[in-house]
């Protein structure tokens, strides 16, 4: 059975599942920095998708005392997946899927044109009447957190609410291995999310400002329980997890509606999941309660299902956790990056892709290389890195993604 590996630090110890899959240097400082922190409580956890990441690790779950480290959560906050499970068979799909993928691009915006502005084909110019209806019942506790900080306003806010994205977001058609047919997608809170985590993340090297000198890196700046932007920034950041929720609520919702346009009648199997990969929440660990931050990390409490999604062109798994401790009850959120975006452009070509990605209805041009699945670590490796932190529910295949 696959366990950890404890990396040295100076603070407290690193537990890290990376038998396999290894770790680079980059996002091992970064961990080692992370450690270094007073408030971290107990050890750092890091799962086999983890990789170097803007402010802090993505894969890493990291418990305080007193205080929260926005960087640790993210600007993409709440981001997560949600899949659903049909009564469908591979044999009740046409043999084209074409036509499939066309009508949930028609039904979810995706993608980002105009620079998110005016005419952006990722958001919404009417707003569908499912919409208005979720924005009602977020709007009055926004409306509470714009108040007191104004410069979160004036972005895409209700005209992303059941939206995609782009970059590693998704919309995909899957199979199990007894050829049911799912639904599965990938995405966060969108522009306000973003908004709100590149905010607070500022006002906390702003709060620190005479003590950012004294950190092992100035983005890890964290706000003091009991202060007022602590506060706000969990009144703020509990909001965008709500709003990323309802986001992929809804699109699913969309999704499922479009595919009865295109499908054999069919109904909604037994299982059900939508779960965060970038949030914080309290929790009980190790005798004490602490703020956990996962940063593409699923919560995997015991029995609690998840969601492990791999690249296009690989298997995605449903998985139940184990709850292991050692991770703060934690899993990968995904494969994890094995290079940049910027390598894989520059690596891989376009027939690359198109092989790579060859029997599934997807995009197979210059606009998603730097999705191509081997940008990323071999999905196989990081399931078989955490054999102790979850078990394997389904396993899935793509035959249709759709991407921004």
């Amino acid at each position: 059975m696959a366990t950890y590996e404890e990396i040295p630090t100076m603070g407290v110890p690193i537990k890290a599942w990376i038998d396999g899959v290894g770790v680079e240097d980059q996002a091992r400082k970064q961990l080692m920095n992370t450690a270094l922190l007073p408030i971290v409580f107990h050890h750092v956890a890091a799962m086999p998708d983890v990789h170097f990441g803007i402010g802090a690790t993505v894969g890493s779950v990291v418990a305080t005392r007193g205080a929260i480290i926005p960087a640790s959560v993210g600007v993409d906050i709440g981001c997560g997946m949600v899949a659903v499970e049909t009564d469908l068979t591979a044999n009740q799909l046409p043999n084209s899927l074409k036509d499939l993928r066309a009508a949930i691009e028609k039904a979810v915006p995706h993608g980002r044109t105009s620079n998110g502005g005016r005419g952006d084909r990722g958001a919404w110019h009417e707003l569908p009447a499912t919409t208005e209806r979720a924005w009602k019942k977020l709007y009055s506790d926004y409306e509470a957190i714009q108040a007191k900080h104004p410069r979160i306003r004036g972005g895409n806010d209700v005209n992303h609410l059941g939206t995609l994205g782009t970059g590693n977001h998704f919309i995909e058609v899957c199979l199990d291995e007894a050829e049911h047919v799912w639904f599965m997608l990938h995405s966060g809170s969108r522009g306000v999310g973003n908004r709100i985590g590149s905010y607070f993340i500022e006002l906390a090297k702003q709060d620190m400002h005479h003590q950012l000198g004294n950190l092992p890196d100035k983005d890890l700046a964290y706000l003091r329980e009991g202060t007022v932007h602590f506060n706000d920034y969990v009144d703020a950041v509990s909001w965008a997890q709500r709003y990323a929720m309802t986001n992929r609520t809804l699109m699913m919702e969309a999704v499922i509606t479009a595919a009865r346009k295109q499908l054999p009648k069919f109904a909604l199997g037994k299982h059900a999941v939508n779960c965060h990969h970038n949030y914080v929440e309290k929790e009980h660990h190790f005798g004490e309660d602490v703020f956990v931050t996962r940063k593409g990390a699923v919560r995997a409490g015991l029995g609690e299902l998840g969601i492990i999604p791999g690249s296009m062109g690989a298997r995605s798994y449903i998985v139940r956790g184990k709850g292991n401790e050692d991770s703060f009850c934690s899993c990968s959120h995904g494969a994890g990056r094995a290079m940049s975006r910027g390598e894989a452009k520059r690596r891989f070509t376009v027939e690359d892709h198109e092989k790579a990605t060859a029997g599934i209805e997807c995009r197979k041009d210059e606009g998603v290389i730097d999705e191509t699945p081997m940008a990323y670590k071999p999905i196989d490796k990081v399931m078989a890195a955490q054999t102790e932190l979850v078990e394997v529910v389904h396993e899935l295949r793509q035959v249709v993604c759709v991407k921004g």
